[in-house]
């Protein structure tokens, strides 16, 4: 994942956080804010909770290649955070979620 794509101050992962909407499932918690770019930016974040750093690293690694795959441009800010029950899932059906859930915050308002 390219760096422009990332979000990494905390300041504006709390800003996301705190002003933005919030969509969830079981899965996931996505925050998301509309931004002034004409691409999307991410910040993924997972509890080390969830497992050992290896499991963490390759759920991350799954999520940004889903995300830069898809090439879903909306212009929003998304910081997404992985609940445990994401863990249990394989490639596809991850994301399918993701994508689904990204999806549903063009519709929301």
């Amino acid at each position: 994942m390219n760096k422009k794509y990332i979000i990494s101050k905390n300041i504006e992962i709390e800003k996301i956080i705190k002003t933005g909407k919030k969509i969830s499932n079981k899965y996931l918690l996505i925050f998301y804010k509309k931004n002034k770019s004409n691409f999307n930016r991410y910040c993924i974040s997972i509890s080390k909770k969830l497992g050992n750093a290896v499991v963490r690293n390759k759920i991350k690694r799954q999520i940004k290649d889903i995300l830069m795959k898809n090439k879903l441009c909306f212009s929003r800010d998304y910081v997404i955070i992985i609940r445990k029950d994401l863990i249990s899932l394989n490639y596809e059906q991850k994301r399918e979620e993701l994508i689904k859930k990204i999806k549903e915050t063009i519709w929301k308002k």
